[in-house]
């Protein structure tokens, strides 16, 4: 019986409908001695695969990935052996097999050709599901087909192709052998609730089959389509993933984008969008234009899934954090003080760092081959407390849309507010107790925990994710940790600890498969305005390990580091020095 191939499917999928074959290299050639040709010639194609991919797919295998550095955020994060599971920021609850919403085991299988944005989609759901305490894990088959291929080595031309050669064939059966091992072992293992397929799984019969294989296993599948006929969409996507690839230097930014889906139509010949009537599908059109679902009945976290999608998008945007500038009065969460002098100065040495920063961006691009676009309007958030709102006047006065948010409102110290570290600790000892344990869920009497404060960001962090102009985000200091945390996929635990000096914007910069973080120098401030904000309660917390992108990490006890006096850090600690974090 011939067999085709549907591109990504976990298997060969016969002809027959429903039927899936699942054979290794030894049960093939037993079968069909005479391709013994074809299997040495696959073993010179990965010769070192044998004897080297353990190391090489270990570095790219989801379940062995890297930790974040410094300005990488957290979401293909290893689990370290040595410390407790990450926490979620807005897990509201937990049972004791560690799946949530009354769901069950979830496969989430994107579909479609490259440079339509799957994998930004696949690595941003996951993002927000980790958010929520949901065990999320992207399993991205292009990952497992570098590590198997090594480094340099492109995949034969018919890789994808219905009718490949027995070569690719085995080249695609041993990369997707082991992409399979990794998800049924997090599901079954590692009491995984959700695993993200990200793959191009262009025809039909491949993914009814594809669904029929993770149904045997008790796990629901859910498919994702980002279907893309926006020309538009398609070179920006093309010029983002492509304009710094050897192959394409020194072309025009525009004719490169063009060759490179002219390459894509090439080597994937054959792709059917989603339209099956028995598979539970959803299709995002143009990055979020539209979005159709079919037959999606399988309880709430299916539903809350689709609502983050109708929130999502693909387009390239940047996210800004600034602090807002020191008020007239002595700080209080309970006086809503105006802007000081300094406070004023400081909003506009802000505005125009960030302003002359997006310019000098702007031309550098132009100046590696990139677009020649003006630059994307920026918006501009704050909360409605007056130290923000005037910060923000300044830009609002060159004519940037500026709106305040309610829910963006710093955290409530409670009646501590204002204590001493010794006060606190003889009225309260107990709560110091709980504080010290877990200084991100605990809250002082009537104050805000961390916890609380990033389940009333929630509606916040959707329309951050709606937001398709640049975005300056200017908060109190309690409220951009937590924004951060999501957007770097931080443990709940190290929330706490960020800090976010007044000389210095934070850049927030998507990519596809990761975001990433830059520090904007303000420059010419006054030395006292720089510190941490003053409102925070000042008992110690327990090091968490976390290494930061913003000096000073540590506890709210410990004093600011300028850059002539860095802090020492703790031994338990990441020790960044000055010149590990004068790097952009």
């Amino acid at each position: 019986m011939e067999s085709s191939y549907d591109g990504s499917a976990l298997g060969t999928v016969s002809e027959e409908p429903g039927q899936t074959l699942m054979h290794t290299s030894d049960d093939l050639l037993s079968d069909r001695p005479e391709l013994g040709d074809v299997f040495e010639e696959l073993d010179e194609l990965t010769e070192e695969f044998s004897i080297a991919s353990t190391a090489e797919i270990a570095a790219s295998s989801p379940r062995f990935r890297r930790r974040s550095s410094t300005f990488i955020d957290g979401i293909h994060d290893i689990p370290d052996p040595n410390h407790k599971d990450k926490k979620a920021p807005a897990q509201l609850y937990s049972t004791e097999s560690g799946r949530l919403f009354h769901s069950g085991r979830i496969a989430i299988v994107l579909v479609g050709p490259p440079a339509r944005g799957k994998t930004h989609i696949s690595v941003s759901l996951s993002r927000y599901l980790l958010w929520l305490g949901v065990k999320t894990r992207v399993f991205h088959l292009g990952d497992y087909r570098r590590a198997t291929m090594g480094p340099g080595i492109d995949i034969p031309d018919d890789y994808f192709f219905v009718n490949a050669s027995a070569t690719s064939v085995m080249l695609r059966q041993k990369i997707l052998k082991k992409c399979r091992e990794d998800i049924y072992a997090w599901l079954n293992h590692e009491n995984g609730q959700v695993a993200i397929y990200d793959a191009v799984n262009p025809l039909s019969n491949g993914r009814r089959s594809l669904a029929k294989e993770f149904a045997k296993h008790d796990v629901q599948t859910l498919f994702l389509e980002s279907y893309v006929d926006d020309k538009k969409i398609l070179q920006e996507n093309a010029r983002s993933v492509k304009i710094s690839s050897p192959d394409f230097q020194g072309m025009d930014p525009d004719d490169a984008a063009k060759l490179y889906l002219q390459r894509i139509d090439t080597k994937i010949p054959s792709f059917e969008t989603m339209n099956e009537s028995d598979l539970n599908y959803v299709k995002m059109i143009n990055a979020g234009e539209r979005i159709q679902y079919n037959n999606v009945s399988f309880g709430y976290l299916s539903h809350r899934i689709i609502f983050y999608l109708m929130n999502l998008h693909i387009k390239s945007r940047q996210t800004f954090f600034a602090r807002a500038g020191t008020s007239s009065q002595q700080d209080s969460y309970k006086a809503d003080a105006a802007l000081s002098s300094e406070g004023l100065e400081y909003a506009e040495k802000m505005s125009e760092a960030l302003i002359k920063h997006r310019e000098v961006e702007r031309a550098a691009l132009i100046a590696a081959g990139g677009s020649d676009a003006p630059l994307r309007p920026l918006s501009v958030w704050t909360s409605t407390r007056k130290r923000t709102v005037e910060t923000a006047d300044y830009l609002k006065n060159l004519g940037y849309r500026v709106r305040q948010r309610s829910q963006m409102s710093q955290l409530n110290p409670g009646v501590c507010e204002k204590m001493s570290e010794r006060a606190i600790r003889r009225l309260y000892p107990e709560e110091v107790e709980h504080h010290e344990q877990d200084p991100y869920h605990h809250r002082y009497p009537r104050a805000e925990s961390y916890h609380d404060l990033a389940v009333r960001l929630e509606p916040i962090i959707l329309e951050l994710e709606r937001e398709q102009n640049d975005l300056l985000i200017i908060a109190h200091e309690s409220v951009l940790r937590v924004l951060y945390g999501y957007l770097m996929a931080c443990d709940a635990m190290d929330i706490p600890t960020l800090k976010f000096p007044r000389n210095e914007i934070i850049e927030i910069i998507p990519a596809s498969y990761q975001n990433e973080a830059k520090r904007i120098r303000i420059e010419g401030l006054a030395l006292e305005i720089i510190p941490p904000s003053p409102e925070d309660i000042r008992i110690p917390v327990p090091p968490s390990g976390v290494a930061s992108p913003f000096s000073g990490i540590g506890t709210p006890a410990e004093p600011y580091a300028t850059d002539d006096v860095p802090v020492k850090e703790s031994s338990s600690r990441v020790v960044l020095s000055k010149e590990q974090l004068s790097k952009d």
